[in-house]
């Protein structure tokens, strides 16, 4: 059985909303962070860093978003989530998860850790300025390479879709601006019944 260890409003939503894609059984662990379950003996024996998602399958553990849903798209996918191999298609797939996680993810995260995940004495107030603007260079450059229509690379969608669309929320919920191609890219993702079917199967209880 697939575990898949985490909270709805953390990276592990990504993880889920891929499981659900791929119709195949999994169970949720919540890990309650504010009563700091993710520094609990047994989470950190799963991941020393007490950072989520964290997925099982079997015996077999692995940490980092991205890198589960590579593993559950090459093992499940049936030939779907992820383009081919050498192909031109697969090598703009690999630019979309590489910028959003390293470029268009971090400025937002940065918010996130300068308004109440980091202890309040590192906390800066400047950092809120610093990322806006970081996240509104990588925007722009989003808004570039997104197709008027169809996804990221073509007319089906791929495991970069759902680390853009899930970080297109995080953007909006940090109260920043997209441009209107992303804005109805994210219309046409958010939509999907997968996504609806994770949501309500991460749900806090």
């Amino acid at each position: 059985m697939i575990t898949l260890y985490g909270t709805q409003k953390s990276r592990a939503l990504r993880v889920s909303w891929l499981l659900e894609e791929l119709g195949i059984e999994w169970q949720f662990h919540f890990i309650d962070f504010a009563k700091g379950e993710n520094r609990s003996e047994s989470f950190l024996a799963l991941n020393p860093s007490g950072k989520m998602p964290v997925l099982t399958d079997g015996d077999f553990v692995l940490t980092e978003s991205a890198a589960i849903m590579r593993y559950l798209a090459e093992k499940y996918g049936q030939g779907h989530w992820l383009p081919a191999p050498g192909s031109q298609a697969s090598g703009i797939h690999e630019r979309w998860v590489s910028f959003v996680i390293s470029e268009l993810e971090q400025p937002l995260w940065n918010m996130g850790k300068h308004r109440f995940a980091l202890p309040k004495e590192w906390r800066l107030e400047a950092m809120q300025n610093v990322a806006k603007w970081e996240f509104t260079q990588a925007a722009a450059i989003a808004e570039q390479w997104i197709p008027e229509s169809g996804f990221v690379c073509g007319s089906e969608p791929m495991i970069a879709d759902i680390l853009l669309t899930q970080t297109l929320g995080w953007a909006l919920g940090f109260e920043q601006s997209i441009g209107p191609k992303l804005s109805a890219y994210r219309d046409r993702m958010k939509d999907r019944p997968a996504l609806a079917a994770a949501l309500a199967k991460t749900a806090p209880k």
